[in-house]
């Protein structure tokens, strides 16, 4: 299991260095690397591909899902980690990434990351159906809503 994860990790990288590769290059780029690289088992995209698995969804199709969810995780943490928020200074024994770019690029960062998720999500090149994909970008949009952030406040620790 151990390999597999790995080999999932690993693919999963590459689809996102590749997708990003074909970004307009920016100082922004480099932030959006250091926040979505920093590690990272990739646990979330080997969830998915046991599931996907199950209903016979190639991996190639389920390894760019996967990315798609990486990077709305890492836009997650990235702002999670903001002073305005959890105000952390370090993320996986790293500075967090306000602390080594500044506030505002760690926002453009984890923005551009989160949309960098949609893009992939609508693609061309996700060889599923146009109605797959709409009901995958509803689903994810509603992880950041309002609602949700209010939901969660109310969960006692």
């Amino acid at each position: 299991m151990k390999n597999r994860l790995i080999k999932i990790a690993e693919d999963t990288n590459l689809f996102l260095k590749k997708f990003i590769k074909k970004q307009k290059k920016t100082e922004l780029v480099v932030a959006m690397k250091y926040g979505l690289f920093p590690g990272g088992k990739k646990i979330r995209s080997k969830i998915l591909l046991d599931i996907g698995i199950i209903f016979k969804i190639e991996y190639k199709t389920l390894i760019a899902i996967g990315a798609a969810v990486e990077c709305i995780h890492a836009y997650s943490l990235i702002h999670d980690d903001l002073p305005c928020m959890d105000n952390d200074y370090l993320r996986r024994g790293k500075p967090s990434t306000h602390i080594k770019f500044g506030e505002s690029t760690a926002v453009l960062a984890g923005n551009s990351l989160l949309t960098m998720a949609f893009e992939i999500l609508t693609s061309s090149n996700l060889k599923i159906d146009e109605k797959v994909k709409v009901n995958l970008v509803k689903k994810y949009i509603g992880w950041g809503t309002p609602k949700d952030f209010m939901d969660y406040k109310k969960i006692k620790f």
